[in-house]
């Protein structure tokens, strides 16, 4: 498969997981709302969310890949099968027994990652049972990451790009049932929560069948740590930490905003709707963009490296830079459209676009350091990406405990986005500076394009969306908020093809020819 054609796959798949994510987000704002229900389920929700960004959600896969590909080319098809049996091994025995301590000293770890939540708070009790209920999705996720590895390596990536859709229509599903059966209750916040383990068992039985149907499937489970698993996990351990900071910049500001009512439930649904593009482009990234680069280092061709970095920092910043300038200019009809509803009012709807507006200019940021980190990856260097993750994590935690006590929520978002630029700037300087960053002369004509097409795009949506404001009044109403939303997304989505085809980056019969392909490819 091409690469325009593998990023439309994943790309798409994530995109469409998202959307179900973001029906049920506004499922959940309509039934619980911002409020102690609401704080407690997102706090507890932290723990899983934690995990499936550490592993599901391709962090292991940076890790994984370099070394399988390397043992399938170095000693044959059967040592990577037998690595991967050991990974499915390890990996389940260590987070089995993770999901039974967060079970066991749920209590303790509610105090921890929520210390403003009070042991007579109400917020602390609904916390400690969903978390109980949502733990054993830590285990099956470690399955999930190590499964859609394999497919990655293979360059099978439908399966696992099915599999993360699957995973939120079964939350979405969750939603339903609580809105079928007019639950407002703690039971609603039961039901969400077991969901999530059901979701990821459902994701593995998709990814799980696909795996069986490969050459290298395992063919039974191993416990043991040989070599090649050892030297995996020293790779892997920091890699995953990486990859699992942008949630634990979350986590610090959910415990910095713990002590203040609906600040946890208003940074969850601002952070809900950044981790679109993000989520997009880093399972783009951990799919299909990292094991091309991975495959360009290990055979040394630097043309190739040169031009598979330069496209995938062309593709993320052409995702990243749009996303981002339509966050901070369309925060409001955004929030609004999306969650004010139900137990959502017009006071929660300012709260979560205030902290959407702030967190969007940390998006190009997040996003190029997801690149770069693939590139270090490549390299087999997982220590470097974690040193320069960590450096963001201080940042952030630093900057929202001093802007808290004035900016509120707010201070934590923009925190959190300042950190972005934090890790990409190191890890450029660094991977420069090694030699490892290569940069195709093409793209320093196309990466100029792309922020000028992104920045005619905010124009006219800034100016749009401002006579709207002026002259019209059906905002006021959910409809009316939602067909201001969706027009304002189709003109600048409209504008920005159209800046990037005048400019000669993208061709409308390129696009075409790319999703006719996929096309072709699936039936």
């Amino acid at each position: 498969m091409s690469l325009t054609r593998d990023v439309t796959t994943v790309g798409s798949a994530t995109l469409l997981s998202r959307l179900l994510g973001f029906f049920r987000d506004v499922g959940i704002a309509a039934i619980l709302g911002a409020g102690a229900m609401s704080d407690a389920y997102f706090a507890a929700l932290q723990i899983p969310n934690l995990f499936r960004r550490l592993l599901a959600e391709g962090a292991l896969n940076a890790a994984f890949v370099p070394m399988w590909l390397r043992l399938r080319e170095e000693e044959g098809p059967d040592a990577a099968r037998r690595f991967g049996e050991r990974a499915f091994g390890t990996i389940f025995l260590a987070l089995g027994l993770i999901t039974l301590l967060c079970v066991v000293f749920a209590p303790a770890t509610i105090h921890l990652i929520a210390p403003g939540f009070a042991s007579d708070d109400a917020r602390y009790h609904f916390a400690v049972e969903f978390i109980r209920l949502s733990a054993p999705y830590i285990a099956i996720a470690g399955l999930v990451a190590v499964a859609a590895s394999i497919l990655n390596a293979e360059g099978r990536v439908g399966a696992v790009s099915i599999g993360i859709v699957v995973f939120n229509a079964v939350l979405l599903s969750a939603v339903i049932v609580v809105v079928a059966i007019g639950s407002v209750s703690t039971l609603a916040g039961d039901i969400l929560s077991f969901a999530i383990a059901l979701a990821g068992l459902g994701q593995f039985i998709v990814i799980g069948g696909a795996l069986m149907k490969s050459p290298q499937r395992p063919r039974r489970i191993s416990f043991t740590l040989s070599q090649e698993a050892r030297r995996f996990y020293a790779r892997a351990i920091p890699g995953v930490i990486a990859g699992g900071i942008p949630q634990l910049k979350l986590m610090a500001g959910a415990m910095v905003a713990s002590s203040s009512p609906a600040a946890v439930s208003w940074l969850y649904y601002a952070n809900r709707l950044y981790e679109l593009p993000l989520g997009v482009v880093s399972i783009a990234i951990a799919a299909v963009l990292a094991p091309r680069i991975a495959s360009s280092v290990l055979a040394g061709d630097r043309e190739a490296i040169a031009a598979s970095q330069s496209r995938a920092l062309e593709i993320a910043l052409a995702l990243a830079l749009p996303s981002a300038i339509a966050f901070a200019t369309l925060a409001t009809p955004i929030a609004g459209g999306l969650f004010e509803r139900g137990a959502f009012g017009p006071n929660d709807t300012i709260a979560v676009a205030a902290a959407l507006a702030a967190i969007s200019a940390g998006l190009p940021g997040h996003i190029l350091e997801k690149v770069l980190a693939g590139i270090s990856f490549a390299y087999e260097d997982t220590r470097t990406p974690m040193y320069a993750a960590l450096a963001g994590l201080a940042v952030a935690t630093t900057l929202a405990l001093l802007l808290f006590p004035r900016f509120g929520h707010v201070g934590i978002a923009a925190a959190i986005a300042m950190s972005g630029w934090v890790g990409a700037t190191a890890l450029s300087i660094i991977l420069w500076k090694r030699g490892w960053l290569k940069i195709h002369r093409s793209a320093w004509r196309r990466l100029p394009a792309i922020i000028f097409a992104s920045a005619v795009m905010g124009i006219v949506i800034l100016s749009g969306n401002t006579l709207i404001a002026m002259n019209f009044s059906a905002s006021s109403t959910a409809i009316g908020r939602i067909i201001i939303l969706a027009a304002m997304v189709t003109a600048g989505l409209a504008t920005y093809i159209a800046c990037l085809h005048v400019l000669g980056i993208a061709r409308l019969k390129d696009l075409i020819a790319a999703v006719n392909d996929r096309r072709k490819a699936e039936s």
